[in-house]
């Protein structure tokens, strides 16, 4: 973090094919290397697929998917008289989206479907019908910060 000043925070365009912000930022944090089109593929190939198997708007069940995959709640370590205790805090909205992305990502790429369009695929239908390993993920985040719920009081 810079001591001078806040970093400002960059435009980014909608994508080409849906005109969704949320899309075009899930698509940059798929991104490896710079390659934005293959990232692109992986995406609108997922999308194609879930518009075939689920039959309605992708777009629409890569939404609910991430409502279903976005924690309002995490620990944050804190020292405290020589001791660290997990204090359960308030995620933001920009934090929980970035997380969603992550865990999504991270839970799709571990899947073991051929391509990675099959496994983001999966794994948003997954989500959307809350269950996977993203869901898992979130509700183990709520379970760590229900258990600390005691430490909630060392809160800065």
């Amino acid at each position: 973090m810079s001591r001078r000043r806040k970093a400002e925070k960059r435009e980014i365009l909608p994508d080409a094919k849906f005109g969704d912000l949320v899309v075009s930022k899930f698509i940059n944090c798929l991104m490896l290397d710079g390659k934005k089109s293959v990232a692109e593929r992986i995406v609108y190939g997922a999308f194609d697929d879930i518009a075939r198997k689920a039959g309605g708007d992708p777009v629409k069940t890569f939404h609910d998917a991430l409502e279903n995959i976005r924690p309002h709640i995490e620990v944050r370590s804190r020292r405290v008289g020589g001791a660290t205790y997990q204090i359960p805090v308030e995620v933001r909205s920009e934090r929980a989206q970035a997380l969603a992305f992550r865990w999504l990502i991270a839970a799709a790429r571990g899947r073991s479907e051929y391509t990675m369009t099959g496994r983001l695929s999966g794994e948003v239908l997954d989500a959307a019908a809350s269950r996977g390993n993203t869901v898992k993920k979130r509700e183990d985040t709520h379970r760590m910060a229900e258990a600390n719920r005691a430490f909630s009081h060392y809160r800065w």
